[in-house]
């Protein structure tokens, strides 16, 4: 029997403003733009799209992600500052996919390093919403 795989798409702080904060840096799609295209991409991968502008929301979804095939996660600045998030990425022992539509490396200073890509299985930076179809792509097992 085919199991559909399951993926959760999670996003941090100001990415409820995509497509109108800073498109120079951050593209001019929205969340929901970025969905349909991996939708339309994958048919066969249920997915879930979740965003708070909450570190501890953020922490919950990776824990009820358990019994899930992968996470897809832009925690937007948190990536830099919380450990609280890196450790919920550590205990879920699911491969987790960081993603930033910017490059990290090429912005500000406190922007460089990643807390969470250590725990990550992978990380994709600087290729906009191309990055969360790629996330998808691998977590699917997809060619």
């Amino acid at each position: 029997m085919f199991m559909k795989k399951q993926i959760t798409i999670i996003n941090g702080p100001n990415l409820n403003l995509l497509g109108k904060r800073d498109p120079e840096i951050y593209g001019s799609e929205t969340l929901e733009l970025i969905l349909g295209r991996m939708q339309e991409r994958f048919p066969d991968v249920e997915l879930t799209l979740k965003q708070s502008n909450h570190e501890g929301d953020l922490i919950d979804w990776l824990q009820q992600a358990k019994a899930e095939d992968g996470v897809i996660l832009n925690a937007g600045a948190l990536s830099h500052t919380s450990y609280a998030i890196r450790d919920a990425i550590e205990a879920i022992q699911l491969p987790v996919i960081e993603v930033h539509l910017s490059n990290i490396a090429a912005r500000e200073s406190f922007r460089e390093k990643s807390l969470l890509s250590p725990v990550c299985r992978g990380a994709i930076t600087g290729l906009g919403g191309e990055g969360y179809l790629l996330a998808l792509q691998y977590l699917a097992g997809v060619e």
